[in-house]
């Protein structure tokens, strides 16, 4: 008989990254295949992110239905190994023999199209932990078994195309760092540490690079005063009315359950505090430092309309900010996310604290690096960065 393991009714109980951590894998699999039944999913998508010590893990898995309505979703993956789950949240997780099931709680089991949600789990392992692959949902497989590669980092002597100026459309900024010519940042970009300086470092690095040799990397370190940014030296106080951020982006550790901030922007409308784009609960989100409100709201329903950001690999990450009306789009590659839209219409879990403030942002310069709030060290690349009036794509 399957054991029922115990769910944890709010939505962090256990942090997605144990800090004896020292392994994180990433599965994204993103299938179509034909329905099967009137509640059956013809397509689905399933993240999964484990961070995996000697034995034991803890696993974030976000599931997306790309078919039609669900009144009810049931997720179904086979472990490789041996792992036993022990506890999970946001989901009824069950468990016989390796054949795993989660189901969806009272609040999250109905899954519109397009929609997804998350949940987490906890378990251990003696020999083996192989990430799965099967999943299925509502009977119906996600994916053929295999799993998609990684993108290696781009390596000096294999160089990928160089953006120029014409790529970011005339952008107020715009850059592929190959100006860099020493391993500090200088030129348009100068090192800052806002608040307190501790312990994260940031350097030119031409080991890893999403084109061209050159990116920016910044190794951050858990704790408040251990603010480390590069700060371009562009004033973007005239760029609008709509401002739009184009960035690569590559990191190495899943986003914690805790706060943290990798885009620092100074608000004018804040009083230059800061507009900052970061994570908490394993997903992107969104925090404004005068009043500490976040887009999505922290709720599981919130969380679930978000996105985590992928490791390993180099992602593309845009966002809008409107200076004449509280609103801001975002988007993960080609992805709106829906968790990280305000437009003024309040959103159930979503805006509430966001729209609190109606004073439009009015951001005047721009921050990569990592800014962390408790737990949660971790090593970024940032690249082939602009900045305009007009949206920029990847």
């Amino acid at each position: 008989m399957p054991t029922l393991l115990a769910r944890c009714p709010r939505w962090v109980r256990r942090p997605w990254t144990a800090a004896t951590a020292t392994l994180a894998l990433a599965v994204s699999l993103l299938v179509a295949v034909p329905a099967s039944g009137a509640d059956s999913a013809p397509g689905c998508r399933v993240d999964y992110a484990a961070d995996q010590w000697t034995g034991g893990y803890t696993a974030q898995i976000r599931v997306t239905n790309l078919g039609p309505a669900l009144s009810g979703w049931r997720l179904t993956w086979t472990y490789g190994g041996d792992q036993l789950v022990t506890s999970a949240w946001n989901a009824t997780v069950t468990q016989t023999g390796r054949s795993v099931t989660a189901v969806g709680t009272d609040w999250n089991a109905a899954l519109p199209s397009g929609a997804g949600t998350a949940f987490g789990l906890q378990g251990t392992w003696r020999s083996a932990a192989p990430t799965p692959t099967d999943f299925s949902l509502n009977g119906v497989p996600c994916g053929d078994g295999t799993v998609p590669p990684t993108t290696p980092p781009t390596t000096p002597g294999t160089p990928g195309p160089t953006p120029s100026p014409a790529d970011c459309g005339g952008a107020a900024l715009c850059t592929d760092f190959e100006d860099q010519t020493g391993t500090s940042p200088s030129g348009g970009w100068r090192f800052t540490a806002p608040d307190c300086q501790g312990t994260g470092t940031a350097a030119v690095d031409t080991a890893v690079a999403h084109s061209g040799t050159r990116s920016l990397r910044v190794d951050g370190r858990a704790g408040y005063c251990n603010h480390a940014f590069v700060a371009a030296t562009a004033d973007l106080s005239s760029v609008g009315p709509v401002l739009h951020v184009r960035l690569w982006v590559r990191h190495t550790t899943a986003l914690p359950s805790a706060h943290v901030t990798f885009v620092s922007m100074p608000d004018a409308s804040q009083g230059g505090r800061a507009l900052r784009v970061g994570g908490q609960n394993g997903a992107l989100q969104w925090n404004r430092e005068s009043d500490d409100a976040t887009l999505p709201a922290q709720s599981p329903a919130g969380v679930a309309l978000s996105r985590p950001l992928p490791t390993g690999s180099w992602q593309c990450l845009r966002f809008a900010v409107d200076t004449s009306a509280p609103g801001l789009d975002t988007w993960l590659g080609a992805e709106q996310v829906p968790g990280l839209h305000a437009d003024g219409v309040p959103t159930q879990d979503v805006d509430q604290q966001w729209l609190a403030r109606t004073t439009p942002p009015r951001p005047t310069a721009l921050r990569l690096g990592w800014e962390s709030y408790g737990t949660g060290d971790d090593t970024l690349w940032f690249d082939d960065v602009a900045v305009g009036s007009a949206p920029i794509g990847c």
